[in-house]
């Protein structure tokens, strides 16, 4: 087969390369950077050995080890003088390696090990499929969805952080979802306006109501009743020793922020 097989075993910092011949034959191993500069480099070694030794194809292959391989993967993808032979590219999964890797017994201890496994792979592995096409709108899609799902689960978790943290600043309210659910903009609202829970059972009626009317956004079909209820409810609300109510307000205050930037 006329091909090279090169396997770079990938960190955050440097990737380990192994080059080897068609006939599973070391060519090199050398370690580069993991940035634009060590890639350079890496595709020089690459497009070298397959001049020097006449091949017109490469498989190139490396682990899927989070990010730290992606930037990788484009850079060799949209190198010009790769381009010129017969490239395919191969992200693989751990577990694909380390079984393969397990029917070697006799590898020796050193940085260059899981290169000359994936190396290996590659010339004798059933590998049907090159990753990373031209097309990148599959990895975009991904690289969305998954801002997306990361997202909603922080969202998710720090309303329940206020929902805990709620409980203890006004048990009443948290209990009795006076205000249909505990996050809602208005009992944060609340939250950020009174400091204690005192503050909010003995305030005001009127202006209470207006405020409830305001934040809610004409949610409250009867606002002045909404206000009697949220005062029932804080004052049957347990109260905190004073230092500890002043950390309950900060981490509330943590956590409103987060919610509000998600």
């Amino acid at each position: 087969m006329n091909q090279l097989f090169v396997g770079i075993d990938v960190s955050s910092k440097n990737n380990v390369a192994y080059l080897m011949k068609p006939d599973g034959s070391k060519h090199s191993s050398f370690s580069v950077q993991n940035n634009l500069g060590g890639t350079k480099l890496l595709s020089e070694r690459i497009v070298s050995a397959l001049n020097t030794m006449q091949l017109s194809d490469v498989a190139i292959g490396l682990e899927a080890t989070s990010i730290y391989g992606d930037s990788l993967v484009y850079a060799l993808r949209e190198d010009g003088s790769l381009g010129h032979f017969g490239r395919k590219i191969h992200v693989l999964n751990p577990k694909q390696v380390k079984k393969f890797k397990d029917a070697y017994s006799d590898l020796p201890k050193n940085d260059f090990v899981d290169a000359f496994v994936i190396a290996d792979h590659l010339r004798f592995g059933r590998i049907n499929r090159e990753v990373y096409m031209d097309d990148y709108r599959y990895k975009a899609l991904q690289t969305l969805t998954r801002a997306r799902f990361d997202a909603v689960q922080n969202l998710t978790r720090e309303k329940q952080r206020f929902g805990n943290y709620l409980f203890l600043k006004c048990s009443g309210l948290a209990q009795e979802k006076t205000l249909s659910q505990n996050t809602s903009a208005t009992t944060i609202a609340l939250m950020e306006q009174f400091e204690t829970v005192d503050e909010l059972a003995y305030a005001d009626l009127e202006t209470l109501t207006a405020f409830i009317a305001k934040s809610g956004h004409g949610k409250f079909p009867d606002p002045a009743a909404t206000a009697k209820a949220v005062q029932a409810a804080a004052r049957g609300s347990y109260r905190l020793p004073k230092t500890v109510r002043d950390s309950v307000n900060q981490a509330l205050s943590v956590t409103v922020v987060a919610i509000r930037a998600l």
